[in-house]
């Protein structure tokens, strides 16, 4: 394209007195109102900042997300399997107000996720801890919600816990069942991801002073119910609970009155009355170790020696899993 002569425009052109007359010059103190294109008297326009996002639009889809789960809810529209798990239930109740444990009040970090399978059979076996065992519950929360595939962690709990009326109902809700035999098997042949803490009452009952030493794993029932299936073991190791309640002292008389596995005495507990419940809010870490194959031992699952060794192994990996997350993490309740 060619270019305006302007030429003609820069000359300047004589007036009547003789004297060049250009463009008029503008002072310092009036603005180039052909430049603004606006009155003097007009205030420009403020530069666009930030969105601001529309915190109605936020609760807007938080009461419609509510009203579609109490419709489904009232129209029996969703599924529960023959277990008893009710992903609808534990997708809108349970994961939101444990994910309020394990992101803000604990703030978790979970690493290894990768050595989660991201489709078919797995057993996640970790290190059990806390007086009242969060840890199963935040284990679950955060693999479904930080693993790519956000799988479920059907776990599987001791009998106590299936003899309470309200907590039996929440556990089969979320997905756990009893922890047998049988019942692991057939979730591991469904292609379950299941959760299983073999230190049982054990760890979860332990002293603050035996904090972060695995105790017994039992029998290895985990390890035979991985053999029969060929299902591979993910050890996990969970450092954070030991702090939540710190046990000082269990009182056993009181324990056996109650049929209690054991009554805790804490720094809060019970002290504080319904106060003492509050975890504390110490910081948590949780790190999937590599999957341990057992396909190429299905034919071993009634061997105890083969049993035992695996077992150990697992428990061994766990272990120093812990002393090095414990190395990473050396204030307990540090950011």
């Amino acid at each position: 394209m060619d270019e305006p002569d302007t030429a003609a425009t820069d000359e300047p052109v004589a007036g009547a007195n003789g004297r060049a007359h250009g463009p008029e010059p503008v002072t310092a103190d009036e603005p180039d109102r052909a430049a603004t294109d606006q009155p003097a008297d007009e205030p420009t326009a403020a530069p666009p900042g930030p969105a601001v996002p529309d915190r109605r639009d936020h609760w807007d889809r938080k009461v419609a997300k509510g009203l579609a789960f109490l419709r489904r809810r009232l129209s029996g529209d969703y599924e529960v399997d023959e277990f008893g798990f009710d992903p609808d239930l534990t997708d809108a109740v349970f994961h939101p107000l444990v994910r309020l444990l394990y992101r803000d009040w604990f703030r978790t970090e979970v690493s290894g996720l990768e050595n989660v399978p991201a489709d078919g059979p797995g057993l996640v076996v970790g290190n059990h801890s806390g007086t009242v065992a969060l840890d199963a519950l935040i284990l679950s929360a955060a693999l479904h919600d930080q693993h790519p595939a956000h799988r479920y962690l059907r776990l599987l709990g001791a009998d106590l816990v299936f003899r309470m009326p309200v907590v039996s109902e929440l556990a089969r809700k979320t997905g756990g069942t009893v922890a047998c035999n049988p019942d692991a098997e057939r979730l591991l042949g469904n292609g379950e991801l299941v959760g299983v803490f073999p230190e049982g009452f054990k760890g979860v009952g332990k002293l603050y002073s035996d904090r972060y030493k695995l105790q017994r794993f039992g029998r290895g029932g985990f390890v035979s119910a991985a053999l029969r299936t060929g299902t591979p073991i993910v050890p996990v190791a969970i450092v954070g609970g030991e702090e939540i309640y710190p046990m000082l002292a269990d009182i056993k008389p009181l324990a056996r009155l109650l049929k209690l596995p054991y009554f805790p005495v804490t720094p809060t507990f019970p002290w504080l009355g319904p106060l003492g419940v509050v975890p504390l809010p110490s910081k948590w870490l949780i790190e999937f170790c590599p999957p341990i194959p057992t396909a190429h031992l299905t034919d071993s699952a009634d061997d105890p020696l083969v049993v035992f060794n695996l077992a150990d192994q697992v428990r061994e990996t766990i272990q120093q899993t812990l002393h090095k997350l414990l190395e990473r993490r050396p204030d307990p309740f540090g950011p």
